[in-house]
């Protein structure tokens, strides 16, 4: 992997080249195919996956069948950080809503790499934070507010994440992420290609208006870039120094 690839990737962007090459021995390019399952809840990571385009969506399977998106992840930040934490399960099941690609790298050498550098466990902290608020907010927002706003907000979530007016999303997908039937999703997709929010939701490709879809999403999406963007300024403040013990050097 070259550098100017990982600076597609904005994680990986925002470190100094000693600490990328702690990384970069390990690393290597994977397709993200639309779809596919990189993780399932209850099973432990084995990778943490970089992605350079393209988004995943971190799912939640209930008991009864039903599901519901609480994060996706784009090229902002990375999927399984939070395995440094210690061995455990994953709680949620990752798939790929949008194609791409992605650095991976096994989860034991990232947390070595962790181990020795300040600076990435400090980037770590830093996408620790990034997730959690937009668990909470996703949380508030689908307790406070009309299914169609969610839709709305989702799919303006899923534009900055690949930076695109084309969404690869299906109907299903929407009905698997907002956790709502395909029924609901139907007539809601008409009030918003009514309006002119959407402009084609054809082969499962929505296309969309990206200043009429805003005016028909809640205030979350705003809420939650503005956010996004204080906690990733901080990437730039002094590193701050944990007590981790070094593991050794990576082979």
């Amino acid at each position: 992997m070259t550098r100017s690839d990982g600076m597609r990737n904005c994680f990986l962007a925002t470190l100094p080249v000693s600490d990328l090459d702690l990384l970069r021995p390990a690393l290597e390019t994977v397709a993200l195919d639309q779809d596919a399952i990189l993780a399932r809840a209850g099973d432990e990571i084995d990778y943490v996956f970089f992605p350079r385009s393209g988004a995943i969506s971190l799912m939640i399977d209930m008991a009864d069948g039903q599901t519901v998106d609480t994060a996706v992840v784009g090229r902002e930040g990375a999927l399984g950080l939070l395995s440094v934490l210690g061995p455990s399960p994953s709680a949620t099941t990752a798939v790929v809503r949008a194609s791409g690609t992605a650095s991976r790298i096994p989860a034991s050498r990232f947390h070595a790499a962790f181990n020795r550098s300040p600076t990435i466990r400090h980037a770590v902290q830093m996408h620790g934070r990034a997730m959690l608020m937009q668990f909470q907010l996703g949380a508030a927002c689908n307790a406070l507010h009309p299914v169609k706003d969610r839709m709305a907000r989702w799919l303006l979530h899923f534009c900055d994440c690949i930076d695109h007016d084309v969404l690869p999303l299906t109907q299903e997908a929407l009905s698997q992420m907002l956790g709502v039937r395909r029924t609901t999703v139907t007539l809601l997709m008409r009030d918003l290609r009514a309006s002119g929010a959407i402009k084609s939701d054809r082969r499962g490709q929505i296309e969309i208006d990206r200043l009429r879809l805003a005016a028909a999403a809640c205030e979350c999406h705003g809420t939650m870039r503005l956010e996004f963007e204080k906690i990733f300024a901080m990437n730039t403040a002094q590193p701050i120094s944990l007590a981790v013990p070094d593991e050794g050097r990576i082979p």
